[in-house]
């Protein structure tokens, strides 16, 4: 029997119970009240509010933009459309790298702002003292290794992480850090699917992948790619559920058409 049939609300610990009894955890993104609470009724175990929001929601090309107060106002409104699931919000970029002090802060506007149940920020070792600091205020922590968005100008490329056995060393060794110090779940974007499982085997605590196969214990996807409102972006490891751009494109132009020809509203829409 699903571990998450049996509780009111998913925490962490049920995180870690589904990995125990080999239930996979599912994940998407929202940004917002409405679309929170289908995600929610419709049964997801965690809520990603992601700083994709700068892609999907601001119409930047890159994360980096997006600011902690932005982030806050979605996450916010995240929070009260969710009644079940465990809702994690992105650190943006600029809110923890290098400053361990600042980073604790925003965690903590984070949490007393949103009413959420954890945040998640990028890297391993680097990001150590960082994630330590937000810990020790009693902050859940999720990690997130291999292809790291908010280092897109560091790398240069979106490319598949962690192909070379330096780089795929590295990442198991940030795994196993990121597991020690307490995080309670991990990100793994973007990798080979081989190394994805190694991570998985070897690590206490849940792996969510996205582009690292299927043998984690667990996904997650851009809600916006996931349903086809997004339609630029198809990389191998996005399966498109739905084509809602059409969809609402075509039901605009059909308004649009009743409009103009006072086809709307009938008799039956007045008062």
């Amino acid at each position: 029997m699903s571990v998450h049939k049996n509780t009111r609300k998913v925490t962490t610990h049920v995180l870690a119970e589904m990995k125990m009894r080999g239930e996979k955890i599912s994940m998407l993104t929202a940004y917002d009240f409405s679309m929170a609470k289908i995600l929610d009724e419709a049964g997801i175990d965690v809520i990603l509010v992601g700083d994709s929001a700068s892609n999907v929601m601001a119409g930047y090309d890159t994360t980096l933009p997006i600011t902690l107060n932005e982030m806050i106002y979605f996450a916010s409104a995240v929070v009260r459309g969710t009644k079940r699931a465990l809702v994690v919000v992105d650190m943006p970029f600029g809110t923890y790298q290098g400053n361990s002090k600042e980073a604790l802060n925003s965690a903590i506007r984070i949490m007393k702002e949103t009413g959420a149940s954890a945040v998640k920020l990028e890297g391993g070792e680097v990001v150590k003292e960082s994630i330590q600091r937000i810990l020790s205020a009693g902050i859940p922590v999720m990690g997130h290794l291999g292809l790291t968005p908010q280092s897109i100008n560091k790398f240069g490329t979106f490319v598949v992480r962690a192909r070379e056995e330096e780089e795929a060393k590295a990442l198991i060794s940030d795994a196993h850090i990121l597991d020690k110090i307490g995080c309670f779940s991990i990100v793994l974007e973007k990798i080979p699917a081989a190394l994805a499982a190694k991570v998985s085997k070897e690590v206490r605590v849940p792996i969510i992948g996205i582009g690292a196969g299927h043998e984690v214990d667990g996904q997650v996807l851009v809600l916006h790619d996931m349903l086809g409102i997004t339609n630029e972006f198809s990389p191998r490891f996005l399966r498109r559920y739905h084509n809602l751009f059409e969809e609402i494109k075509s039901a605009v132009t059909h308004y649009i058409q009743d409009v103009k020809s006072v086809e709307f509203p009938n008799d039956k829409e007045q008062y």
